[in-house]
């Protein structure tokens, strides 16, 4: 009677299983004559896979040792493998937030490709003299000893802190130019900007937990290194407060009430947006959406990005 009763359970789930794929209420409506990905689409979302292909490769190789290479070399179109990048020093509990995120960062990439097509990886810069220069410049001078995102899960943390945050005032600016129901569906650009903006909450909320806590060597907390990336960052980007660490004075916090800032967001509680010349100021590091620096040695890929290079 037991066996029989398993089984009448498992017929009775499989067809309920089976109700839910086929009923047509669970199905995604789209517009009758709409077109579903328009030209301009593919630019502006095949612009974001740089910073999809910046990401994948930091948070694979730091938690597994290697990257799309191994993991998915498809995806890289035949774009060359990121310079500098090896496995990060990581306790157990970051390394499986990274490695989820790594793993996230794959999906991106295939969705992406499904949808739009991919362009080649870029050239990437991964080296910890990369990420060196980039938090000397956000305090203003030689930090000693240098700083290497590969060191310890803490300094880790930090240095990923650069990086997805971008992606996501990407996507928010991206989503209102986008025309095509296909880009903008959720299991496109708004499912993109829903995970890299839970990934950039993990993140701050991780460092948030440890904002008083003294990064050693160096003397200065959490929130002062959370700080001082923000305030760079605003600097390349010339466009203003876009940007805010993990502690901010009051009316800087939500309604001008709080000064913890586990989320950055505008006036409004709103995410901060970025557009394509302003992301890529960034990430070259140079303050120039023309000259390539920083993560992007040889400039991103695509259309937009290219275009930029071109105007030198």
């Amino acid at each position: 009677m037991a066996f029989i009763s398993t089984f009448v359970i498992s017929m009775l789930f499989s067809q309920l299983v089976f109700v839910c794929h086929c009923n047509p209420t669970c199905k995604l409506e789209y517009p009758i004559g709409e077109i579903p990905v328009y030209k301009e689409d593919r630019y502006y979302v095949h612009f974001a896979q740089n910073l999809e292909f910046l990401e994948a490769e930091f948070f694979l190789w730091s938690s597994y040792g290697y990257g799309l290479d191994v993991m998915q070399p498809w995806l890289t179109k035949g774009g060359p493998p990121p310079i500098g990048a090896q496995k990060a020093n990581l306790d157990p509990f970051t390394l499986n937030i990274i490695k989820e995120f790594g793993n996230e960062e794959i999906g991106h990439l295939r969705a992406i490709d499904s949808v739009m097509g991919s362009i080649t990886r870029p050239l990437l810069n991964l080296t910890s003299e990369n990420f060196e220069q980039i938090f000397d410049e956000a305090f203003g001078y030689k930090l000693e000893p240098p700083f290497d995102p590969y060191r310890d899960s803490l300094h880790y943390m930090l240095s990923s802190y650069i990086i997805p945050y971008i992606g996501m005032n990407g996507y928010v600016g991206m989503n209102p130019i986008l025309k095509g129901y296909a880009s903008k569906r959720s299991q496109l650009v708004a499912g993109l900007l829903g995970t890299e903006g839970q990934q950039d909450a993990i993140i701050r909320m991780y460092l948030y937990e440890r904002a008083n806590e003294v990064v050693y060597p160096y003397g200065y907390t959490v929130a002062d290194f959370t700080s001082r990336i923000s305030n760079l960052r605003n600097q390349l980007g010339m466009c203003g407060i876009k940007d805010e660490g993990i502690i901010v004075p009051c009316e800087l916090g939500a309604e001008n009430r709080t000064e913890t800032n586990v989320i950055s967001a505008n006036y409004y509680s709103l995410a901060y947006s970025r557009t394509p010349p302003q992301i890529l100021r960034i990430v070259y590091t140079t303050g120039d959406e023309h000259i390539p620096g920083g993560f992007y040695p040889n400039g991103a890929n695509g259309k937009i990005a290219r275009d930029f290079l071109r105007k030198i």
